[in-house]
Order: C-alpha cells, then structure tokens, then sequence
C-alpha cells in the first residue's frame, strides 16, 4: 500500500472552453489531514467532483491509495459528505443510515449509531423522524454521522461545519482529533480559516483554478508574514 493517500497530477478542467482548474499537482499523505481553501469559484468542489469521478478530467490523473480513481474499487476506502447535503426527504433519518451502511456492505447497529450521534450533538429520537423536518444543523450531523458509521481510511468532507452551531462544531472536532488518532486521512474544503489552522497539518490555497500556495498554517503565514492565515490567505490571492 502506497504512503500516498492522493495524488492529483496536473489536473485540468474545463466548461464551455473556461479553465476551472489549470494544471492542479498535489499530494495528500496516508494519516495526513489537509484543508483546501479558496474563494467561491476558485475550483474547491470541481476538484473534489473529479476526484469522485463525478465528472471527468480533460488533463491529467487522479490517484487514491495508488489506485486510479475512475476505478470503482479505488474509492472503497473513502467515505464523502457533499458541501450540499440533501438526504431523500422521504426517508427517515434511521432508514438513511441503514440505506448507506447497506450500499457500503455494512450492518447497521442502534447502540453504535446513537454513540456516534450524542458525539455529533444530535438526539437519537431525530432517527424515528422523517429528514424533511430537519433543521439544516441535523441534516449536516446527520451526513456526517454515515461517514463516520462506515468506517473509512479516508475522509472527504466539503464544507463539513457547514449549518453547525458552535457546541457542534467542537465536538466535531472531537470527533476528528479521533480519527486522526486511528491513522484516518481527511482531505476537506473550508472558508474558516481558523478551522483549518486547528486541524490540518498541510493546506492548499487555491485560486482562480491554479495552487498558489501549499503548506503548513504556519508555513503561509511566514511566507506572507502575516499574523493571522486570513490576512496570509488574502496576500496569497493578491
């Protein structure tokens, strides 16, 4: 097995002749956690798009563990939460867990999905209700409670605070500091800064569909000499 988590190699991509990403290189190490950001547009979701194989590259090759992402067994490791999350509304919040444990060859357990729950901050009865009644907060920790419930190598999360209050945001970092700990790989897309100073080892910083910057937190804000990521991220794009 490769040490080499995911490898992006000079991926281009573009719509109606417009590069979205032009010539994207990029590494993530086994047991790394890496933070993408940039600016709305700048290509943090068309990458990871390309990296699921939702829509194809027109230069270059993706890589996961080694193995070619437009192989559908290459993305058996990885567990993926959407920046917009939308379940079946007609669906249960236990009947969605069950569903994707089910697509993923998993059993569903009620003791476990309710330990992953109260870690989330959510009320196990919100699993005997219909998810169109769920605040924009439950369907998020929903989503990120099926991640965590398979189990994965790795973690790709867009936007992953996404609709979280404060309390939730903490104990999802909890829960990732965990993960960390049992050797996961999370590879996520932010606008806070300041999550991802908290979190990653590395980052990219990614504008106008080029990387102008990848690194440690504290390595931007050294080579911009900047106090803080924001003020070392809003000297990156210029």
């Amino acid at each position: 097995m490769t040490n080499i988590a995911l490898r992006f190699q000079h991926i281009v991509k573009r719509y109606d002749k417009k590069s979205v990403l032009n010539g994207v290189n990029l590494e993530i190490a086994k047991g790394e956690f890496f933070g993408l950001v940039g600016m709305n547009g700048a290509g943090k979701t068309t990458l990871i798009k390309c990296l699921l194989d939702f829509c194809e590259t027109d230069e270059g090759t993706i890589e996961i563990f080694g193995v070619s992402n437009r192989l559908t067994e290459a993305r058996k490791p990885m567990a993926f939460l959407p920046e917009r999350f939308m379940p079946p509304y007609y669906l249960t919040g236990k009947d969605f867990l069950k569903y994707m444990l089910k697509l993923q060859g998993g059993v569903y357990a009620q003791a476990e999905a309710e330990v992953v729950l109260q870690a989330l901050d959510l009320e196990c009865a919100a699993l005997s209700r219909a998810v169109r009644l769920y605040s924009k907060g439950m369907t998020q920790k929903l989503g990120l409670a099926a991640c965590f419930l398979a189990q994965k190598e790795l973690y790709v999360l867009d936007e992953p605070m996404s609709g979280l209050d404060p309390k939730a945001r903490a104990l999802l970092k909890v829960r990732l500091h965990a993960l960390r700990e049992s050797g996961c790989t999370l590879f996520f897309s932010s606008h806070a800064l300041a999550d991802v100073e908290e979190i990653c080892d590395r980052m990219a910083i990614l504008h106008e569909g080029q990387l102008r910057f990848v690194g440690s937190p504290k390595e931007c804000r050294e080579k911009y000499e900047a106090a803080t990521l924001e003020q070392a991220f809003m000297r990156c794009i210029g």
